[in-house]
């Protein structure tokens, strides 16, 4: 993919929680289409099947970290009605509009064990995508340590690097580099195992020889 922008090495990083308001989910996500629903349906049913595939049995619980409006967990509550549902977003629109709804509750990336009680967890599928490019280096690798502790099965973890281009919101993205993400998913015990598929140590023995994490 093309991306639309690049962002301008001028221009402070970040983007406060009080940004991700309405305005911004109704220009990303519906003017601009991003996420369509048959993509979402997909990716959906790409982790759920990836998740139960390894575990022998059904997903039943997902935690969502960065979940924006939890457009996943009607998805998820059709393919998989009696599996839980989980979604964590520092905005305090999506919480306000869709937290009853969809199961929601504010919180950021970086003090994402803050926002789980201790008992909450191990998760079958932990998600996280286009969420990570917008994380300031100092809060990612703690984001990242709270997912594996709570990492029972699959965790489905999106990025962009800086050898691939993309299209969407690039303006606050953090173009960092395979070899940094890869350091940073290592030191949190999180090995990858296919296209933005990693495991924690909880099933990690299990696997078989090809299941295993692939060769960085």
């Amino acid at each position: 993919m093309t991306a639309v922008e690049r962002p301008d090495p001028g221009r402070p990083d970040g983007r406060a929680a009080q940004d991700y308001d309405q305005a911004y989910f109704d220009h990303w996500y519906r003017d601009e289409g991003f996420d369509s629903p048959m993509h979402l349906a997909r990716r959906v049913g790409f982790g759920v099947a990836a998740a139960e595939y390894l575990l022998g049995r059904p997903v039943r619980s997902v935690l969502d970290v960065g979940c924006g409006e939890g457009p996943w967990q009607p998805v998820l509550a059709e393919l998989r009605p009696a599996a839980s549902y989980l979604g964590i977003d520092p905005s305090a629109y999506a919480v306000a509009r869709y937290g009853a709804q969809r199961n929601l509750r504010q919180g950021s990336f970086g003090q994402l064990d803050q926002a789980l009680a201790p008992d909450e967890g191990p998760f079958d599928l932990i998600v996280c995508v286009d969420v990570m490019g917008y994380v300031a280096d100092a809060e990612l690798p703690a984001g990242l340590v709270a997912i594996a502790q709570r990492l029972g099965g699959v965790a489905l973890l999106e990025v962009f690097t800086t050898d691939d281009d993309f299209e969407g919101d690039v303006e606050h993205y953090r173009r960092r580099s395979p070899a940094r993400y890869r350091r940073w998913f290592d030191d949190a015990g999180l090995a990858r195992i296919g296209p933005n598929l990693f495991i924690g140590t909880a099933i990690a023995t299990t696997l078989s020889t090809f299941e295993s994490p692939l060769a960085t």
